[in-house]
C-alpha cells in the first residue's frame, strides 16, 4: 500500500478514529465507574427509608431515564421483539430479579454501617465470575487464577474467623452481580435495552408496592410533608445513569482494560466507608483486603497475559 493511502496510527498500532473511540470508552467508563465509587453517599442520605422501599423508587424512576434513551438511540423496536418472545421475557425477568437483590443487599449494608463488607463484595466478584466460568461453563482456570480464587477463599476465612460468621453481605454482592453478568449474556438484545426491559418488569411490582406503603402510612414518599420526594426522585438518575455510561464505555474498550477499571469503584467505596463514615478497619480486615489485593494482581496480569498471547 502506498503511504497517501497508508492509515496514522497511533499508541499500539491504532488510527485516530481508534484513538478518538478509545478515549470516548474511557471516559464513559470512568465516569460510569466514579459515579458507583460516590454511590453510598446517596444511600447514607436515604439510610432512613427500608431498602425495600428505596429499590422500590430506584427501579421506578429509571423507567422514563431509561425509555429516553431507547428513544433517542432509535432502538424502541427491540423491546417490541422481545415482548414477543417468552425466553427473553422469562430471562429478563430471572436477571432483574437477581439484580434487585444485589440492589437490596446494597441499600441495607450502608444504612447498617457495613459499607466496608460491600467494597470486598465487589473487590471479590471478578474472582467469582473466574470461577463461576470454570464451573458452569468448563472453562479453565491457569495456574495463576487459580492461585487467585485460592486467596479469596483465605481472605474470606480470615473474616469468617475473626467475624464469628460468614461475611455473607460481601459474597451475597459477589454471587449476585457476577451470576446477574453471567446470565445477562444470555438475553439476545443490547445492553441499554435489556436495562429497559429488566426496569420495566420490576416496575409492575415496584409501584404496587410504593402505592401500598403510601395508602398504609409506611411510605416515605409523601410523609414529613414531601421532605423525601426530592431524594427519591433522585433514586431513578442515581441508578440509570451510570449503567448507562458503562454500556456505551464497555462497547468501546477492551475487555482487559474495563476488567482493570472495575476497581475504580470499591476502592472509593472503602476509602469512604473508613474516612468519610469512620467504619472500623481492624487487622482482620487489612489482611482480607491484602489478600484479595494481591489475588486481584495475579488474576489482571493473567488476564493481560492471556490477552497479548
Amino acid at each position: 500500500m502506498q503511504d497517501g493511502m497508508t492509515p496514522p496510527t497511533g499508541a499500539a498500532g491504532r488510527t485516530p478514529d481508534e484513538e478518538k473511540r478509545a478515549m470516548r470508552g474511557f471516559l464513559f467508563a470512568f465516569s460510569a465507574y466514579f459515579l458507583w465509587g460516590l454511590l453510598p453517599f446517596y444511600m447514607k442520605a436515604v439510610d432512613h427509608i427500608p431498602a425495600i422501599e428505596v429499590v422500590a423508587h430506584r427501579v421506578l424512576w429509571s423507567v422514563p431515564i431509561a425509555g429516553v434513551v431507547l428513544l433517542a438511540l432509535g432502538r424502541t423496536a427491540d423491546i417490541a421483539v422481545a415482548f414477543r418472545s417468552p425466553r427473553t421475557l422469562v430471562m429478563a425477568a430471572l436477571t432483574a430479579a437477581i439484580i434487585t437483590v444485589n440492589w437490596g443487599v446494597y441499600v441495607w449494608a450502608i444504612a447498617v454501617e457495613r459499607t466496608v463488607e460491600t467494597a470486598l463484595g465487589y473487590y471479590i466478584n471478578p474472582l467469582v465470575t473466574v470461577f463461576l466460568g470454570a464451573l458452569l461453563l468448563g472453562e479453565k482456570l491457569d495456574r495463576l487464577q487459580l492461585v487467585a480464587v485460592a486467596l479469596a477463599v483465605v481472605a474470606v476465612l480470615v473474616m469468617t474467623v475473626a467475624a464469628g460468621g460468614l461475611p455473607w453481605v460481601s459474597l451475597a454482592l459477589a454471587f449476585s452481580f457476577a451470576t446477574y453478568g453471567y446470565l445477562r449474556k444470555t438475553l439476545p438484545i443490547g445492553p441499554s435495552q435489556g436495562f429497559f426491559l429488566e426496569v420495566l418488569i420490576l416496575s409492575v411490582p415496584s409501584l404496587a408496592y410504593i402505592l401500598w406503603a403510601e395508602t398504609t402510612g409506611r411510605g416515605h414518599f409523601l410523609a414529613d410533608g414531601g421532605a423525601n420526594v426530592g431524594i427519591l426522585l433522585i433514586a431513578g438518575p442515581v441508578t440509570a445513569i451510570p449503567l448507562i455510561l458503562y454500556a456505551f464505555g464497555a462497547k468501546m474498550l477492551r475487555i482487559s482494560t474495563i476488567g482493570i477499571m472495575q476497581y475504580v469503584a470499591p476502592t472509593m467505596v472503602a476509602l469512604i466507608a473508613v474516612f468519610v463514615f469512620g467504619e472500623p478497619f481492624g487487622i482482620d480486615r487489612m489482611v482480607a483486603f491484602g489478600l484479595i489485593g494481591l489475588a486481584l494482581a495475579l488474576y489482571t496480569w493473567s488476564a493481560l497475559f492471556r490477552r497479548r498471547a
